[in-house]
């Protein structure tokens, strides 16, 4: 079966929030059935997000999921069971001084170590949105040292978008090639493990599976997203997406509030 754009695909890979999920973190009947309708076409299909492994469990039960799944970013990848295939932690040393210029930024520190999301204050902002997400409860630390040298993610997190782009161009100078550093959401800065990012997971995917990089399909809304445009034969930016990543796109769908997840599987993956 081939697309609009002459691409045999055999795999896709989305990403979840502002791609997959509506803004308010639902999905909706048109993306269940897209992809009820990828299987029933013989192509596979998984996920790679900015959330824990905890935060992909609601997908794996409404979807139907049994590829892997990454999570962070691609620093763990995990079964559906969400057992870890592979797990890699942000070095302790980088993970103390973004958390340092995270503080010192005045943003909210959240930290995600030992399959816990910890942070220091439960009513910060985005702190609710978070729990909807993840469909799970933060557990409260006052002191998230400890943590630091366990860290699969940090996130600073900030209402101030403006803030939070400059912020993000200041740790990933002073951390260079120690983490990665980007933005998952206008009011995400994530931290998390060098080298490690989606395109490596579609990367991997390509191995496990056995079918070229070429045959893989791509869908994402943010500048963490591009590493999965980057590896992948097809790349599809949301309607939503910021304005750099649908530069790198192949083709732009509507927004994920208008269902263009479900558009760009029916118009451009299963044409």
């Amino acid at each position: 079966m081939t697309d609009a754009g002459g691409h045999d695909i055999a795999l896709v890979i989305s990403d979840v929030d502002g791609t997959l999920v509506t803004s308010d973190k639902r999905l909706t009947p048109a993306a269940v059935a897209a992809v009820r309708r990828l299987g029933e076409a013989g192509i596979g299909f998984t996920i790679a997000s900015s959330r824990p492994p905890v935060g992909l469990r609601p997908l794996v039960e409404a979807l139907g999921l049994i590829l892997p799944l990454a999570a962070f970013n691609g620093a763990s990848i995990v079964r559906p069971d969400l057992t870890i295939l592979s797990e890699t932690l942000i070095p302790e040393e980088a993970a103390r001084e973004a958390a340092h210029r995270l503080d010192a930024a005045g943003l909210d520190v959240w930290v995600f170590a030992r399959g816990a999301w910890f942070l220091r204050d439960p009513d910060a902002p985005y702190t609710d949105l978070e729990r909807r997400t993840l469909q799970a409860e933060p557990a409260i630390a006052a002191d998230l040292e400890p943590l630091l040298a366990c860290a699969s993610k940090i996130v600073g997190v900030s209402p101030d978008a403006a803030h939070l782009a400059a912020c993000e161009a200041e740790v990933a100078a002073v951390l260079g090639p120690r983490a990665s550093v980007h933005r998952s959401q206008a009011y995400y800065l994530d931290v998390t493990p060098p080298g490690l990012d989606k395109g490596r997971f579609v990367d991997w995917m390509a191995g496990h599976l056995g079918i070229p990089r070429a045959r893989i399909a791509t869908l994402g809304d943010a500048g963490n997203d591009a590493a999965l445009f980057a590896r992948s034969g097809l790349s599809i930016a949301m309607g939503n997406a910021v304005e750099s990543l649908k530069a790198r796109a192949d083709a732009v769908t509507e927004a994920n509030d208008s269902d263009g997840f479900a558009k760009a599987i029916t118009r451009l993956v299963l044409t």
